[in-house]
């Protein structure tokens, strides 16, 4: 899809039901992400969310039979801690349903990604703004405004991005960072770069579906709302209380005799 021009389009989805309807909208890719701690979870980041967790919503996901490539996140904590946990951490969510693997991290990332292609498990890459890395950064900033090679940098930001390519990642998301810098990073890798926050000169682009569906009250910048189902939902979910409340549900056509 790089090659011939193509933009890629990346959905979160976390259960059967929003699979299939992202799918049916013919999504290329759903991602299982750990999001599902900031948008399902009520947590504040996606650093709580366990392996386990992620395991049970693949499945979910999985179930759904989407066409589209399921890509699992690989959560805080399942692969920092050596390659040898990263793949078989990655091989939990394969055998969960996923199809590929994603995991935060650049440079020193570069040993695990190596590991799990290896062992012929697509990777996936994120740098940027990596959300895992929330008390590194002081909180969710934009990353790459300032030169430097250090972490957040954008000397390091290429490095990262070279490193990902070079371990075998087939695709890398680049989130957070200021527009120019991920046209350029775009533009020097090979493989496709998928973008949030990032301006529309990367390959393709990721959403949230909860914020895609308006079904959250946050505002971000770089989110948009293609829907209000908040309001719809409110909406729907009172009209059953006022029609309870009065009588008139149910009514004799949706009852037994």
């Amino acid at each position: 899809m790089k090659h011939d021009g193509r933009r890629i389009t990346m959905i979160t989805a976390y259960d059967a039901t929003f699979a299939s309807i992202v799918d049916e909208a013919g999504v290329d890719v759903i991602l299982v992400g750990d999001s599902v701690g900031t948008v399902m979870q009520g947590v504040s980041t996606t650093i709580p969310v366990t392996l386990d967790e992620m395991e049970y919503h693949v499945k979910m996901v999985s179930r759904a039979q989407p066409r589209a490539l399921v890509v699992a996140d690989l959560p805080f904590g399942s692969y920092q801690i050596n390659p040898s946990q990263a793949v078989e951490s990655s091989i939990r969510l394969i055998k969960a349903g996923a199809s590929a693997v994603k995991l935060e991290g650049g440079v020193p990332m570069f040993d695990s990604i190596a590991a799990i292609a290896r062992v012929d498990i697509p990777v996936m890459g994120h740098i940027g703004l990596t959300p895992q890395s929330y008390h590194r950064m002081g909180g969710h900033r934009v990353q790459g405004r300032q030169d430097g090679r250090d972490a957040g940098g954008r000397e390091r930001l290429f490095e990262d991005a070279h490193a990902v390519e070079q371990a075998g990642a087939f695709s890398v998301v680049i989130e957070g960072v200021p527009r120019d810098l991920a046209a350029a990073i775009t533009e020097k890798l090979t493989i496709p770069t998928i973008g949030i926050g990032a301006g529309p000169d990367c390959n393709g682009q990721v959403l949230v579906l909860h914020d895609l569906l308006g079904l959250t009250t946050r505002q971000l910048k770089f989110t948009k709302s293609f829907a209000n189902l908040r309001e719809t939902s409110i909406a729907a979910c009172a009209q059953f209380v006022s029609e309870v409340r009065t009588g008139s549900w149910p009514d004799d056509a949706h009852s037994f005799h």
